[in-house]
């Protein structure tokens, strides 16, 4: 099979955008076969002509319909359509275009969230030992007390317990302690997991833990999507929202080995198609985040 029917295979269920539509998809077709090596890439002497060698027919066209299928202006491609690890990729590159505000140590991290149940609003402390809170829209506050000299207030509800504390480790929400490298971001979340061995959803859970309600450096949350990327069994998904009913391009992780797919369900990781920027997943939805001085406040 020759290269031209194999791309117009792979892209055959996929609609054609218009041409000023794909002026980004273009860059990150470029970006894409700039990372396999440009020592691959071999200019003849007529400049508008190229000979790629080295890169199979195969890559090519997973390349190229990656491309075509999270091209903007609305086109929703089928699920086999995105490349899963391409997708992730574009994540990070777009997460180092971020710009970096690092909050100081007795800030608050903000996160606005929308979920089944309604709105969530968060406010974490920077560096953990500052008392935080978690606020419903339905009602009901759930305070985050701080983590001071090891030990934390114990709480009743909304009201705390008189001179009842307990023993703590101060949790930040600015994570400047995690790895900016993909192996070692893998190995952290294989280490810190939360599920059993071998359980890639519960890391799935993981990740959007970190990505929802934590302030993550550039270099932290571009590690956090290329770690993802090397979880076995991703897939892309076609049509898929977040649950503001914002559309994008999903990323899915298998099941665990002991989850029971009648019951249990993958975790759906949403970006934008056309900017790659997070979005939630398909239960929560991150619609405000920032930097504010005090609980309450809003960036």
């Amino acid at each position: 099979m020759d290269e031209l029917q194999l791309i117009a295979e792979r892209t055959a269920a996929v609609p054609l955008a218009e041409s000023g539509a794909l002026d980004a998809a273009r860059a990150r077709l470029m970006t894409e076969i700039a990372a396999a090596g440009t020592e691959n890439v071999v200019p003849l002497r007529n400049r508008r002509r190229w000979v790629w060698t080295g890169v199979g027919a195969a890559g090519i066209a997973a390349a190229v319909t990656a491309v075509v299928a999270l091209a903007p202006a609305g086109l929703e491609p089928p699920a086999a359509a995105a490349d899963p690890v391409a997708v992730l990729r574009s994540a990070a590159a777009a997460a180092l275009k971020a710009t970096d505000t690092p909050p100081k140590p007795d800030q608050f991290i903000y996160t606005k969230t929308k979920q089944p149940g309604g709105e969530r609003e968060s406010w974490h402390s920077a560096d953990g030992t500052h008392d935080g809170l978690i606020k419903l829209a339905g009602g009901g506050n759930f305070p985050l007390p701080g983590c001071r000299d090891g030990r934390a207030q114990v709480y009743k509800g909304e009201e705390p317990l008189k001179g009842v504390t307990e023993p703590c480790t101060p949790r930040p929400s600015y994570r400047v302690d995690l790895p900016t490298d993909a192996d070692a971001m893998f190995a952290y979340l294989t280490a810190d997991r939360s599920g059993e061995k071998g359980d890639y959803n519960a890391m799935g859970k993981d990740i959007v833990a970190l990505a929802n309600e934590t302030y993550l450096p550039p270099a932290v949350r571009a590690a956090l999507y290329r770690a993802a990327a090397k979880v076995p069994g991703l897939r892309a998904v076609d049509h898929v929202k977040d649950a503001a009913g914002r559309p994008g391009v999903g990323i899915t992780w298998p099941l665990g080995p002991e989850d029971d797919p009648k019951v249990a369900k993958p975790v759906v990781i949403v970006f934008a198609a056309d900017t790659f920027l997070y979005l939630g997943e398909s239960g929560t939805a991150v619609t405000a985040s920032g930097v504010v001085d005090a609980v309450g406040q809003r960036p």
